[in-house]
């Protein structure tokens, strides 16, 4: 699509949707911006997969939260 064509659609459509478009372009340039002022990266699932372990005995009672 082209710069007019966009133009064209963007214009031609209720204040409300405009509204919406203008707020979904902030989310995609926010969600893609590499630097400084956006350290945070894409997560990958299943990046640490394998590299945790939780102990055989992580599920049961701890004896200090026993009543005395």
């Amino acid at each position: 699509m082209t710069d007019s064509m966009l133009r064209l659609e963007l214009n031609s459509m209720p204040k409300d949707l405009r509204d919406e478009v203008e707020l979904f372009i902030e989310f995609i340039k926010t969600k893609y911006q590499k630097g400084p002022n956006n350290p945070h990266k894409i997560r990958e699932f299943g990046l640490l997969n394998g590299k945790i372990k939780l102990a055989p005995d992580f599920d049961e009672p701890v004896e200090d939260f026993e009543e005395s």
